[in-house]
């Protein structure tokens, strides 16, 4: 069974910084897709990143680039996103995503998700 667990959400100040993990099982994720998503309270579900299944080449979103950063750890089945540089406009849930085809809105398995809360 494919699941997905995020981890490293809290509470952080403006300014400061947090890594957030996506733990995998039941799949290998270096063969999927894994993708970072995230959702504000009252807005749409917004893709910051995204590993590709082929060449494991990575996007990010303009909102995010430059400030966030994913990693993986291959022996431990882990992905990681590196957020720094954190405002307001970063409070939201963080989930990751799989897929074995391709980074896209709607990826085929979810995480639960882990809230991030920047106070200012």
């Amino acid at each position: 069974e494919v699941q997905l667990l995020e981890s490293g959400g809290g509470l952080v100040q403006a300014g400061g910084s947090l890594t957030l993990s996506c733990a995998a099982s039941g799949f290998t994720f270096e063969d999927y897709a894994i993708g970072w998503f995230r959702q504000a309270p009252g807005k749409e579900r917004e893709g910051l990143s995204c590993i590709s299944r082929n060449d494991r080449s990575i996007f990010y979103s303009s909102s995010v680039k430059g400030r966030f950063t994913v990693s993986s750890d291959s022996a431990k089945n882990t992905v990681y996103l590196q957020l720094n540089s954190l405002g307001s406009e970063d409070t939201a849930v963080y989930y990751c995503a799989a897929d074995s085809l391709s980074c896209h809105r709607n990826m085929a398995y979810w995480g639960k998700g882990t809230l991030v809360t920047v106070s200012s």
